[in-house]
C-alpha cells in the first residue's frame, strides 16, 4: 500500500467517524446535519489527487478539468449528474450561503473574468479539491487562500 493510499484510507475513516445521517458538524453556525453523500463524494475526490489536469477532461485515465473532475465524482460516489462547464454546472445547483456550505458542496470562483470559471467540491474545514490548470493536478486548496478568496462566488447543493 502507498503512502497515498494509506493516507487517503485514514482520512476516509476519519470522515466516516466524525460524519453520518444526522450528526451535525462542530461549531457549524446553521447546525446543518453532515450528509452521508456529501461524505461520500469527498471521499472519492481524495482519490483524484495528484491525477493530470487536462483541458476539456473527464476521466483520471486522461486527465480532468475542474467540471470534468466534478461530473465524475458526482457520476461515481452519488450517481448525480451534473455536467457542461462550471457555469453550467452552477445554474443546475440551489444557491446556499457559504456559512451553509458543507462537505460535497461545490464551490465556485471566477477566475477567468467570468463568472463561474472555475468550480471545485468542498471537503470541511475551509478547504476544497479542484483540478486547476496551474501545475497541473488534482489539488486541495483553501478557500482563505488569497487567490481563491479574492475570486469566490458562489456554493451549490446538489442533493438533500
Amino acid at each position: 500500500m502507498t503512502i497515498k493510499n494509506l493516507f487517503i484510507c485514514c482520512l476516509a475513516l476519519l470522515l466516516a467517524a466524525c460524519g453520518g445521517t444526522g450528526s451535525v458538524r462542530p461549531g457549524s453556525a446553521d447546525d446543518t446535519p453532515v450528509s452521508d453523500k456529501g461524505n461520500d463524494i469527498v471521499i472519492y475526490s481524495l482519490g483524484l489527487i495528484d491525477t493530470n489536469y487536462r483541458f476539456g477532461g473527464k476521466n483520471p485515465e486522461a486527465g480532468l478539468d475542474c467540471s470534468g473532475m466534478v461530473s465524475y465524482v458526482y457520476k461515481q460516489a452519488a450517481d448525480l449528474k451534473v455536467t457542461g462547464s462550471a457555469a453550467e454546472i452552477a445554474r443546475q445547483g440551489r444557491p446556499i450561503s457559504k456559512a451553509q456550505v458543507r462537505p460535497g458542496d461545490l464551490v465556485f470562483f471566477n477566475t477567468m473574468n467570468r463568472a463561474f470559471s472555475h468550480v471545485g467540491i468542498y471537503i470541511g474545514d475551509g478547504r476544497f479539491i479542484n483540478a486547476p490548470s496551474t501545475n497541473g493536478k488534482v489539488r486541495i486548496d483553501r478557500l482563505d487562500n488569497r487567490y481563491y478568496a479574492t475570486r469566490f462566488e458562489a456554493v451549490r447543493r446538489y442533493f438533500d
